[in-house]
């Protein structure tokens, strides 16, 4: 299975939250904070969402950070992804 965002919408696949600090303790799994970067997946067409012309700005493949509260986590095929408006991402990592 595929997942396909429609209007605005971006899939993202979160990339792994640290295992040590940077002092080097190590952090069990409630410790850690869900990191706000993730990897685009798959891109909406955009067009007119709410009345407003949206052009999508980011491309399958980018490094991305997100808001830490947006979005909608899906678990398909053994995999967790987040579905997010293009507006609740916060920048392009280069």
């Amino acid at each position: 299975m595929k997942l396909v965002p429609l209007g605005d919408r971006v899939v993202l696949k979160q990339l792994v939250a640290e295992e040590t600090t940077k002092s080097g303790i190590i952090l069990t799994g409630q410790a850690k904070e869900k990191p706000q970067e993730a990897e685009v997946i798959a891109v909406g067409p955009g067009g007119v969402v709410d009345g407003k012309e949206v052009v999508m700005q980011v491309t399958v493949g980018s490094k991305v950070i997100y808001s830490k509260y947006a979005g909608t986590e899906v678990k398909l095929d053994g995999e967790e992804y987040i579905i997010v408006k293009q507006g609740d991402i916060l920048a392009v990592v280069e």
